[in-house]
């Protein structure tokens, strides 16, 4: 099969498998500038605790040492959006592990590709050493807004990501020739832990670090910054202009169960480990630990207790 005709079988067979966009990069090693800006942003400590962000930087700048022989990165995206938020929780966390999903379904398209031509390749969800938004952005797909999120124009922002990195070569994206965030700065005016700015991201102050990632005691007071939302933050992704062209995904998993729907702020206060572990039984929740939810939402009743 011709390159060209394979690159388009490719596309049409993401989309066929519940991606909503895809595009391909060719795999070299990343810019010098993405290079140092990262480098930097490591080296100012603005990745917090995060350690894991700091190894395996020579493969995180080369895919090709990643992935030996990889000539080509599938990026592909994945509509999260909810059809209706459920208080407490960011978005992306109301359905099953996104990380098996996506790389399910990337597996699927390696195995689609490899019916009509050989190759090899290794898939990844935010399970590697691979600049994600990088690609995304080298593969045409969107931009990476003010608020350090990938911005599909059109579409929003509310998107898993995924990559396949093949040993062949297919024909390349072209990157968006600019960006659309303009003049607004609302992602970095309505930061509640002020983590975003015009410099980045800093993520010490991220409340989806804070209440995620971060281990041991949250910063004092941190509860009327929290608002409801006790696992993650939207706030810097739903007050984006570009998210008005979101709409509810449609993936099975994806959806939340009705167990998660009918929960109420009086039951996520007695909530037992035996009820956390059946109720985010195969979610990404389960990297955060009942201990750790059972902080954040603590935190909350702090606050309301002080006011």
């Amino acid at each position: 099969m011709e390159k060209e005709d394979l690159t388009r079988y490719i596309k049409s067979e993401a989309i066929r498998l519940g991606f909503d966009i895809c595009g391909i990069a060719k795999a070299e090693a990343v810019a010098e500038e993405t290079a140092q800006r990262y480098n930097n942003w490591i080296g100012k400590g603005s990745h917090a605790t995060m350690q894991y962000l700091e190894r395996n930087c020579d493969k995180r700048f080369d895919p090709t040492l990643l992935v030996e022989g990889c000539k080509s990165i599938i990026s592909v995206a994945m509509n999260y959006a909810p059809k209706q938020p459920i208080d407490g929780f960011a978005d992306y966390a109301q359905g099953k592990d996104y990380h098996k999903i996506v790389k399910e379904r990337l597996y699927r398209l390696l195995q689609s590709i490899n019916d009509i031509c050989p190759v090899q390749g290794r898939a990844f969800c935010d399970s590697a050493p691979v600049l994600e938004r990088y690609w995304a952005v080298k593969a045409g797909i969107g931009y990476i807004g003010r608020n350090r999120q990938l911005i599909i124009p059109g579409k929003g922002s509310a998107f898993f990501l995924g990559e396949l990195l093949v040993d062949i070569e297919l024909c390349h994206d072209t990157p968006l020739s600019r960006d659309f965030c303009g003049s607004c700065r609302k992602c970095i005016e309505s930061c509640p832990g002020g983590a975003l700015s015009d410099n980045g991201l800093d993520a010490n102050k991220c409340l989806s670090y804070l209440t995620i990632e971060h281990r041991g005691e949250l910063p004092e007071n941190i509860g009327k910054k929290m608002g409801n939302c006790f696992y993650g933050c939207d706030r810097c992704r739903t007050v984006c202009p570009h998210n008005r062209f979101s709409t509810p995904n449609t993936i099975p998993e994806l959806q939340p169960s009705d167990t998660l729907r009918q929960m109420t702020m009086e039951k996520w206060q007695v909530l037992t480990k035996p009820e956390y572990k059946a109720l985010f039984r195969h979610s990404a929740v389960e990297r955060c630990g009942y201990e750790q939810l059972m902080r954040n939402i603590n935190a909350l009743e702090k606050e309301d207790k002080t006011e």
